[in-house]
């Protein structure tokens, strides 16, 4: 995952010196807030001066044309206009060559994305408010990253708001491509450590729940008792993630079946595949956690697990189905 440092989050340090001391340690983007002020780009030529890091501008303006020149001049490498604060769709001239991104706040639907899918790179998810340090990241944006994932599967999620080490870990997990950090990273007394905290893989958060970053049960396959084998089968096949779960219709938890578990069945009714059952397939005590858990503890869950986990089935004290996590998307990050 890439780091955007915030460079206007500082908050003693002259701009050479920040700039020399983030590329000493290789962070990918300088992320540049641009308020409406044309003179930012005073700042960007300074940094060109200075570094070959590629330059993250985001622009909020409701005159969002007053800067296509100067993006041009300088050439800047990603740029991101503020949804809230245009007047009308945007209209990017063909002479900006940079990758296109609109930010969005938490309270805006995805749905507004449609209107850039075809000129637009990505889209950058406001998860604190835009242009101010030091805020929480909103959890309400962990669905609403899921969601534009299934939706727009070939664009980037960029977020910005709130990254701290905790958050990234789970960001990474969602297959998030890059993330803004302001006042963690540059106000920190030591640069390097918070850069590699963002990027660690054993850096993980205490005070997220597995509720609120799990797909719901909406988001999940889910099959009765008494499905077929081809139920099974197409269950499996239509969310694609290597699995399905079995619940009864109270919604409790019955078990789960895994691509593996299906191999297991054919080879158990190899010489008359017709007899194959749900029940030759379903692994009815399947590794599953709790809803309430932190993800630390969900971590130490799997660390304690001698079975290579790649999904979870999420479950209330009940055992009532509420959810599932998947791994995939950290597996591929890192």
């Amino acid at each position: 995952m890439k780091i955007s440092a915030s460079i206007y989050s500082s908050k003693d340090k002259s701009l050479p010196d920040l700039v020399k001391e983030l590329d000493d340690y290789i962070v990918d983007y300088f992320h540049i807030d641009c308020n409406d002020d044309l003179k930012v780009f005073d700042d960007i030529r300074t940094i060109r001066t200075l570094s070959k890091t590629p330059i993250d501008l985001h622009i909020i303006s409701s005159e969002p044309e007053k800067f296509f020149q100067k993006i041009i001049e300088t050439e800047v490498e990603l740029v991101t206009f503020q949804h809230e604060n245009l007047k009308k769709k945007l209209e990017i001239p063909k002479e900006i060559k940079s990758k296109l991104g609109i930010a969005i706040i938490s309270e805006t639907e995805i749905d507004v994305f449609e209107n850039y899918k075809d000129r637009f790179d990505f889209i950058l998810f406001m998860t604190t408010t835009p242009g101010k340090s030091g805020g929480t990241f909103n959890k309400e944006n962990f669905k609403k990253i899921r969601d534009f994932h299934q939706k727009y599967p070939d664009k980037k999620v960029y977020v910005d708001g709130g990254v701290t080490a905790d958050i990234s870990f789970v960001l990474r997990n969602m297959g998030v491509y890059s993330v803004v950090s302001g006042s963690y990273l540059v106000n920190s007394s030591l640069i390097g450590n918070a850069l590699h905290n963002l990027r660690s893989n054993y850096y993980v958060p205490s005070g997220i729940h597995v509720r609120d970053i799990m797909m719901g049960k909406n988001e999940i396959p889910i099959i009765g008792e008494n499905a077929s084998f081809s139920e099974v089968l197409n269950s499996i096949d239509k969310y694609n993630f290597g699995f399905t779960n079995v619940a009864d219709e109270s919604g409790k938890m019955k078990g789960l079946i895994s691509n593996a578990d299906v191999r297991k069945g054919l080879i158990k009714k190899i010489s008359d595949l017709n007899k194959i059952e749900e029940n030759d397939l379903i692994n009815r005590n399947p590794i599953k956690v709790y809803d309430d858990f932190t993800v630390t503890e969900m971590i130490e869950f799997i660390k304690n697990t001698k079975q290579n986990i790649l999904y979870l089935p999420v479950v209330d004290r009940n055992n009532n189905l509420t959810g599932a996590i998947t791994f995939t998307n950290l597996i591929k990050g890192e």
